[in-house]
């Protein structure tokens, strides 16, 4: 497509000397190799600073680097590796040893041990999260001597060791001012201090699922134990920037941004640029479109409309002209790479797949159920590219779209996690956010919004599918078995069907990670939701240690870098 569309480029900005009598001569587009990992500097460089936009779950994709747990995310198959821990060894169903790692020190000072380890356990069982099992399956934590803890829990519990991704260490004074926060997400920055243990300190701003400033700012902490981390000294992160003004900033404007997702549209521009280059990864995120089956439009109800809904959307269409190829089928709202899910999808395929929604036949009886249907959308303003295409689709079978606009995620979820207790404040019936993958490697960060029940009567709900014991049943299942065990690819399968077959959301291509990132920077993408700050270099060329102006031969374009991507 790429290829493509520079061929057009070049030919159209020809058609004029086509008709004049001189002859223009345009030469051809180079594009030169990546050498800024050739050039990176070393260590902890003085003065260096980056600044990124994070549109979707600001707070889950930094959390890892001002934040410590046991384990943290790693972009390998497993989707963790050590952090705080050494080692582990799981003694049986329900105990977990863990060996800590020694010279450790929070960002304030004080030791971390068995001790803090305890003393934060204490007050996560006080006030937990509730985005998953563990709050119910976790009895205590046991001291064997400074530097051995073991979990105890009350029942096998398969995603234990995603949970405790999750599970991080503040220091007492962050303790007692803020304990764990018991809200609807995860990460726990309340307040800008030396609370955490990771690789940056918060020193302005706050970042939490509910509540954000529209900056925050990092700073390198220097007590961190791993030396090799971090590289860059400062960091500013934007949450709530508009999505074109994000990217003629990165692009045009050197000095003002170096990380950003872009919309697919903007490939050209970002490879053309002077300042930026074009980095692709494959990714486990998803785009969580809802149905809104508790106070939205009546018809939503009705799984024949749900199915004629999702059966008028023809995927490959959507992948090729609407994501430029930067994306996979997805036959449910969850990432074709997560464990399992490929080995479902063997069986089950998007509804387009199966059957051509633009053939006569279809159109036909897809416009007896739907036509007429008025549906209000509420989205963020960086998904619009998308429902572009969705509209386009359905008003083909007489869907009409009304979409609305809110400022920011947060915006989103004070909709989205009160409207099964009927508390939202803007009607809706479709509604978009960045599922990205906060489990690492598990499909629970799908799962999440399938189940039906709020079974402990939280104030806010992900779901906003009608009760389903069914569906419940089979993800409580889901919570007792680990990937790879017998069984937990049958419960993947046995999830994924029930809710294609029902239609319970709008399902679309899962979406590439499409960045925008500054010449002089170096880092590979995760495929996860989360951004390692800590690994991140930069060239001494960087805006923010150079002197004198940008060298004019580093301005060329540069080839597209693609991550993660297997071998064909």
């Amino acid at each position: 497509m790429l290829k493509q569309l520079l061929i057009f480029l070049i030919t159209f900005s020809m058609l004029p000397g086509l008709f004049a009598k001189e002859t223009l001569i345009y030469e051809s587009l180079e594009l030169r190799p990546d050498d800024a990992p050739s050039r990176a500097a070393q260590g902890l460089v003085k003065g260096s600073h980056i600044q990124v936009f994070l549109p979707s779950i600001p707070y889950v994709y930094i959390s890892h680097a001002i934040n410590g747990g046991l384990l943290r995310p790693a972009n390998n198959t497993r989707g963790w590796e050590y952090e705080l821990a050494l080692s582990h060894r799981q003694i049986s169903d329900i105990t977990y040893e863990f060996i800590l790692r020694k010279g450790v020190f929070f960002q304030d000072g004080t030791p971390f041990n068995a001790d803090a380890v305890l003393r934060n356990m204490d007050a996560f069982t006080y006030q937990p999260y509730l985005t998953t099992k563990i709050h119910e399956v976790f009895d205590y934590a046991e001291k064997i001597d400074d530097y051995t803890v073991q979990f105890n829990l009350t029942q096998k519990y398969g995603m234990f060791l995603h949970d405790l991704i999750w599970i991080h260490f503040y220091t007492d004074k962050y303790l007692e001012k803020y304990g764990w926060n018991g809200k609807a997400t995860l990460p726990n920055l309340a307040e800008p201090g030396p609370y955490g243990i990771g690789p940056y300190i918060l020193t302005k701003g706050y970042i939490e699922g509910d509540r954000q400033t529209p900056k925050a700012e990092l700073v390198a902490n220097p007590n961190y134990w791993n030396k090799r981390y971090p590289k860059i000294e400062r960091v500013t992160i934007y949450t709530e920037l508009n999505s074109e003004h994000a990217k003629n900033r990165v692009l045009h404007e050197e000095g003002s941004l170096d990380i950003t997702p872009i919309a697919v549209e903007h490939k050209i521009e970002t490879i053309l640029s002077p300042y930026a280059k074009l980095v692709i990864s494959p990714s486990t995120n998803n785009y969580a479109i809802h149905f809104n089956m508790y106070n939205g439009h009546s018809k939503l109800k009705e799984k024949s409309v749900r199915l004629a809904l999702n059966q008028a959307l023809h995927q490959v269409n959507l992948r090729y002209f609407i994501f430029d190829d930067e994306s996979q089928l997805s036959p449910t709202m969850v990432a074709p790479d997560f464990p399992g899910v490929q080995d479902a999808m063997l069986e089950i395929k998007p509804y387009s797949e199966i059957s051509n929604p633009y053939s006569k036949v279809n159109q036909t009886r897809l416009k007896e159920i739907l036509d007429g249907l008025h549906l209000k959308v509420l989205t963020q303003e960086r998904f619009l590219f998308l429902w572009r295409g969705i509209e386009e689709q359905l008003n083909k079978v007489g869907v009409v779209l009304e979409i609305k606009i809110l400022p920011d995620e947060k915006a989103i979820f004070a909709q989205l996690l009160t409207t099964e207790a009927g508390k939202n404040t803007k009607p809706w019936d479709l509604l978009i956010w960045g599922n990205d993958d906060w489990f690492n490697y598990h499909p629970w960060t799908a799962f999440l919004v399938y189940r039906t029940q709020n079974y402990w009567n939280s104030p806010f709900h992900w779901s906003s599918i009608s009760p389903d014991s069914v569906l419940d049943d089979a993800i409580e299942e889901l919570f007792t078995t680990a990937i790879g065990e017998p069984g937990y690819n049958n419960v993947v399968y046995k999830i994924m069907k029930h809710v294609y077959d029902n239609a319970y959301m709008l399902f679309v291509p899962t979406p590439n990670k499409v960045l925008a990132i500054n010449k002089e920077v170096i880092f590979t993408p995760y495929k996860q939701a989360v951004l390692p700050l800590w690994e991140i270099s930069i060239t001494r060329e960087h805006w923010s240690i150079r002197e004198g102006d940008y060298p004019e031969e580093l301005k060329q374009p540069v080839k597209i870098i693609r991550k993660n991507f297997k071998p064909n």
